[in-house]
């Protein structure tokens, strides 16, 4: 029972241990319990994700009373959380931490200078209990930054968290821990995939999935931390702050950090504005398609985008074209099919997403056509990108330096096209393009 809820905050329903034997451990004071919802209706609370929203709480008839049963509708997918529900949390003493090799980091790269110094830095928050944000531009390396400072921590008997906004990235981070941290008790906890051991020393996880952890890690890291959905849902920032004990250090990861951030009070930063390989960041194009809806209501892509793609799948190099929506990327693909190109189409809901995604690191694909969902977290060696519509509003300022960041990456390939297709510029296109060239200036200076 200490194992499985120590460091946790559960329904019953998720405890898998007989009721008799939860109450026995609430009577002896080793469980707290409370409700799941707090306040009266309308002003109801729900305690797991912070949701006072009303418009958020719905109710159903109660089979036992005649007054309804209100729920919180913002995190229904972890489960329900109800006037009828209990939120438990095993108290002192908390489950013992596994025995840690004398050195823990197995990892023999070497570090950049830029790197290195962010480095020293992270071990040093992290030694201070104190917050620091790493800003790093996109393929700075910012995960080998963090190895130093993890094995401190765990050297020191400190509980770790990496979260992340997205399942791909804590896929693709998994077993690069698993290979850095190789004798570390660890676990990867995302949609689908939760029944690891919780009590592991190092945990990488969603941000949806730290929702169930209580006071627990001595090290928070936050990576992406200006990515949809957590800079967007104020309840996955409460349950990353809910996840961290007392006095926590917390490490925030990101190339395109917000003004808000920046202004935090107490936050030292540290910037990495050079990649690990030393060459510039590649500057994006901006490119006139003209009326691309036009073009895609008549089943034709515009002869420029046409022509980048057959370019990129004749000679063989990887390209991400990405789309403003899901609407607008079957339209492309149904396009694509009737031209005989090879292709693979992929968004959030895409059950065989992951499949495909696989099958393009592989080069068995030649051409990813994607939404938003691939603007970070995903690394291919010589790929090049393009953007169809670059002109829609989903494509900020920092979604475009993100995804132009995807290319230059592997030091055998730093250089590489980056092209914005559009029916008219934006100031977005514009700041992302000024944003890389200012960060190229930087790096020159240093």
């Amino acid at each position: 029972m200490r194992r499985f809820l120590s460091g946790r905050r559960l329904t019953r329903k998720e405890i898998p241990f007989d009721q008799e034997i939860i109450l026995e451990h609430e009577k002896q004071g080793y469980i707290q319990v409370e409700p799941g919802l707090s306040g009266k209706v309308p002003y109801l609370t729900c305690k797991r994700c912070n949701n006072q929203n009303p418009s958020l709480f719905a109710n159903h008839p109660s089979p036992f009373s005649d007054a309804p049963i209100h729920y919180c509708r913002h995190c229904l997918s972890l489960g329900k959380i109800s006037t009828t529900t209990d939120l438990l949390t095993w108290l002192e003493p908390p489950s013992p931490m596994q025995k840690i090799p004398s050195t823990p980091l197995k990892w023999e790269g070497t570090l950049s200078p830029g790197q290195k110094k962010a480095s020293d830095q992270v071990i040093s928050a992290i030694k201070e209990r104190s917050s620091i944000l790493v800003w790093a531009v996109c393929g700075a390396g910012k995960t080998e930054v963090l190895f130093r400072g993890i094995e401190s921590a765990l050297l020191d008997a400190k509980r770790v968290l990496l979260a992340t906004p997205r399942t791909d990235v804590v896929k693709e981070l998994a077993p690069r821990f698993k290979q850095a941290f190789p004798d570390v008790e660890q676990a990867a906890l995302y949609g689908g995939h939760t029944k690891q051991d919780t009590t592991a020393s190092l945990i990488l996880a969603t941000t949806h999935q730290v929702l169930r952890f209580y006071r627990t890690f001595d090290v928070v890291i936050v990576d992406e931390i200006d990515a949809f959905p957590f800079s967007f849902d104020p309840s996955l920032q409460y349950g990353v702050h809910q996840a961290a004990a007392p006095h926590a250090s917390r490490v925030y990861l990101s190339a395109t950090p917000s003004k808000t951030l920046l202004r935090s009070k107490g936050l030292e930063v540290v910037r990495i504005p050079r990649r690990y390989h030393g060459y510039d960041l590649p500057v994006p194009r901006l490119q006139w398609c003209g009326n691309w809806r036009k073009s895609l209501r008549k089943q034709r892509l515009p002869q420029v985008i046409k022509q980048w793609v057959v370019i990129h799948v004749n000679k063989r190099i990887p390209a991400l074209l990405f789309v403003p929506s899901i609407k607008v990327l079957h339209e492309v693909s149904a396009i694509l099919t009737s031209l005989s190109i090879p292709h693979a189409a992929v968004h959030s809901d895409a059950p065989d997403r992951h499949t495909h995604i696989q099958s393009f690191r592989d080069s068995s694909i030649p051409l990813l056509v994607t939404t938003t969902i691939l603007e970070r977290g995903i690394t291919i060696s010589k790929v090049e990108i393009g953007v169809l519509g670059a002109e829609a509003d989903i494509f900020t300022e920092a979604a475009l330096v993100q995804i132009s960041g995807r290319v230059g990456r592997d030091k055998q390939f730093p250089q590489g096209d980056a092209v914005f297709f559009h029916y008219g510029r934006t100031d977005a296109m514009i700041a992302a393009k000024n944003h890389i060239k200012k960060m190229n200036e930087l790096e020159s200076g240093e």
